[in-house]
């Protein structure tokens, strides 16, 4: 496939290219070239661009991968349908990710205190994470999200539970942006089949 890279020079982008490239796509920077043309565009950049580079795809007829968290949900679904297109949209790639969330969706049926701990690099743009927000809303507990914004970090998340004389910790550590091709890659195998709108997580793939 053609695909339109949006945020290509960013962190996750430099490591998308060569591994969409070793998959056999051929891979664009959007902001350079725009999703005309393409088959399929990945948005890897800012809450405040999601909508706008969304447009832009829908009004090429492309649908848009997502891992930028932060943006309006809504809005972007509204515009997907509205264009008859499927977007997709996952708060972590990571295959990891997407278990731990499973295990604490399970665990919250048997614990009733928990909190999340959040653990993300300096550059990163939203607090809390949207893994957390996702995993708290798995949870339906409403636990206590706490954010952790320092170099060195790529991507972390424990959700501690709390019960009489014991505690139970789920954590998920991403030590290198790589975990999170294998998801990107299956999302854009599925995506051309979901129905027009936004699809939320990769778990709805898996």
């Amino acid at each position: 496939m053609r695909i339109a890279l949006y945020g290509a020079s960013g962190k996750v982008g430099v490591v998308l290219v060569p591994a969409l490239t070793d998959a056999g796509h051929e891979v664009v920077d959007a902001r350079l070239a725009g999703p005309d043309g393409c088959d399929l565009a990945i948005d890897f950049t800012r809450p405040d661009a999601v909508a706008a580079n969304v447009e832009a795809c829908l009004a090429a007829h492309v649908p848009v991968v997502i891992g930028t968290s932060g943006f309006d949900l809504d809005a972007v679904a509204a515009s997907a349908r509205a264009a008859g297109l499927p977007c997709f949209y996952a708060p972590n790639f990571a295959l990891g990710a997407v278990l731990m969330m499973r295990f604490a969706e399970e665990a919250a049926k048997v614990f009733s205190h928990a909190e999340i701990v959040e653990l993300h690099n300096e550059a990163k743009r939203d607090a809390p994470s949207g893994t957390a927000k996702a995993t708290a809303a798995r949870m339906g507990t409403d636990p206590a999200i706490h954010s952790v914004r320092l170099p060195g970090l790529v991507a972390h998340q424990e959700v501690i539970f709390g019960g009489l004389g014991e505690t139970l910790t789920i954590r998920h550590d991403t030590t290198s942006r790589e975990a999170f091709v294998p998801g990107v890659l299956r999302a854009l195998e599925k995506v051309h089949g979901l129905p027009p709108g936004l699809t939320v997580g990769l778990e709805a793939l898996l």
